[in-house]
């Protein structure tokens, strides 16, 4: 497996993830070379044990963790414990929800006072990195404050898109967005032309 992180790291992005899910073609085995300590290190999980989390943030010292399984919320207390029991601070937590055509916003509710983010991302065969976008107009009917990450297959084809959806009402809550598929030379590996194009183009 082929990692280009410094590189990316050099393009100062808020967040860089590093996916812990052995099913997945980008599961991240190995360090995690010096990066800038503005950019934030996201450990993406999927139905993990609380204790092999605990082990990753202790180990990789991370910043966050993404949840994109059917984690609940008695999952996430519980993990929060573990931590609070290890003497380690608890990172901030986003809890991923995948979305197709239409999406009922009250399972969020539960997770409303847990966690600091949510993170939409396309439905599709795999827990992430499907590679094609879900109907953001379905966020028109988003119910909440929290912040949210858009994500599911955004690439530099749909940069007008991203920039049209941001000047709209239902993005107000659109904290980030998470790239990651469409920017690969192959699993893992990121063409950084085109993501610095993106970032560059997005901030214009």
């Amino acid at each position: 497996m082929k990692y280009n992180t410094a590189q990316v790291a050099q393009l100062q992005p808020d967040y860089l993830g590093f996916i812990f899910y052995e099913q997945s073609p980008r599961n991240f085995k190995g360090e995690i070379p010096e990066i800038p300590k503005s950019v934030k290190k996201v450990g993406v999980f999927v139905n993990e044990t609380p204790d092999k989390v605990l082990e990753k943030v202790n180990a990789y010292q991370l910043d966050l963790i993404q949840l994109h399984g059917e984690e609940t919320p008695e999952y996430i207390n519980d993990l929060r414990r573990l931590f609070v029991d290890s003497g380690i601070i608890f990172p901030q937590i986003i809890k991923v929800f995948s979305i197709k055509d239409e999406f009922d916003f009250s399972v969020l509710k539960p997770f409303e006072s847990i966690v600091d983010y949510f993170l939409f991302d396309t439905k599709g065969k795999h827990p992430g990195g499907n590679g094609y976008t879900f109907n953001w107009n379905v966020l028109q009917a988003y119910p909440s404050t929290k912040p949210y990450f858009l994500s599911g297959g955004i690439g530099l084809n749909e940069l007008k898109s991203v920039q049209s959806f941001l000047s709209k009402q239902e993005s107000e809550y659109c904290y980030a967005i998470d790239v990651n598929s469409k920017f690969e030379i192959e699993p893992g590996l990121k063409h950084i032309n085109e993501l610095e194009k993106f970032k560059n183009e997005l901030q214009h």
